[in-house]
């Protein structure tokens, strides 16, 4: 697959809307009172929290699979690597398809994550110190017992996550802004490519942790860079090697990488806690973390934030409800 692959027409993105909504309803947007009060423009928030795995991930999933259901018939099983919203993601969409699925997760992976890829009938194999080393597992598998490896990053994916994007900009049409963290890049390259398709102005911006920086010095220099570590806890934005294709998406899309703190991610989740009473896991509450740390440039202005996931472990929630900053796992 090559980058300029991902650019779509408006009746596919609208097929893979009619599929995703089949399962997954459009999820809500809002201007949340206090939030914007806090940051000091209109804030909406695109409630991806909201879905039957508690993530925007499942709507590549089922774009996904139900793509290679029709289209290579006499596969006998689907496996992949996660942290954890996009191994739900498959677990969840194979069930719906037929395809036995594995999903590699690394050692330290949060148990609460494992338990809910199981228990959508998915097989849970730990592997590695983080999820670079139970990817490169996981693709070794499938070539030794002739599985279908699902990447994290896919055209497929791509379009159906971009169904977010649709509903957004369909219901919120004057935005000046949109923040977006970056994990593999389906999110961020679904809202470019959405952005491009309806002719928007709006400014996609995307969010790393400081501590996880392939994206960011992928960005920067206008090619991959591997990163030696990605010791975050948001577990979305932890990836040490970026995906080629996304960052020719988020180069050629993306006004800006911003990248937030730790303890900045940690606030966020408690902002969204105070102001909304959402539980936001540290990938989806680093675009928030972001649009506070930016509020000047954003002043007076009508954004919005992706709160991409709600997945968080009770014990690490915790803590961020007492003013402590989790450690990465």
């Amino acid at each position: 697959m090559h980058s300029q692959d991902i650019a779509f027409q408006m009746t596919e993105l609208e097929g893979a809307a009619a599929l995703v909504h089949r399962v997954v309803p459009a999820t809500p947007q809002y201007a949340w009172p206090k939030l914007s009060r806090r940051a000091g423009c209109t804030v909406w928030v695109k409630h991806e929290n909201h879905t039957p795995t508690g993530a925007f991930k499942v709507r590549g999933g089922l774009v996904h699979l139900d793509r290679l259901r029709q289209a290579t018939p006499g596969i006998s099983g689907v496996i992949s690597a996660t942290r954890g919203n996009h191994g739900q993601s498959i677990a969840f969409a194979a069930a719906r398809t037929g395809f036995p699925a594995t999903i590699y997760v690394p050692r330290n992976n949060s148990q609460d994550q494992n338990s809910a890829i199981a228990a959508f009938g998915a097989r849970v194999v730990e592997f590695g110190k983080d999820f670079d080393e139970a990817k490169h597992e996981a693709f070794r598998v499938a070539a030794a017992e002739g599985l279908h490896f699902i990447p994290s990053f896919h055209r497929d994916l791509v379009i159906g996550v971009a169904t977010y994007a649709l509903e957004l900009f369909g219901a919120v049409r004057d935005l000046d802004a949109v923040y977006v963290g970056v994990g593999m890049g389906s999110g961020i390259s679904g809202l470019i490519a959405v952005r491009d398709l309806l002719g928007l102005k709006t400014e996609i911006i995307g969010v790393g942790a400081a501590k996880a920086p392939a994206t960011a010095l992928s960005f920067a220099a206008g090619r991959p860079i591997n990163a030696p570590s990605a010791q975050t806890f948001a577990d979305g934005l932890a990836t040490r090697e970026p995906n080629a294709e996304a960052i020719a998406a988020i180069c050629r899309g993306a006004a800006r990488m911003v990248e937030v703190s730790e303890n900045s991610i940690a606030e966020a989740m408690g902002i969204y806690f105070d102001d909304t009473h959402q539980v936001a896991e540290g990938a989806g509450a680093a675009p928030l973390a972001a649009l506070l740390q930016e509020r000047h440039r954003m002043a007076n202005k009508n954004v919005a934030v992706v709160l991409s996931g709600g997945n968080i472990e009770r014990a690490r929630y915790l803590q961020v409800l007492s003013g402590v900053t989790p450690a990465a796992a």
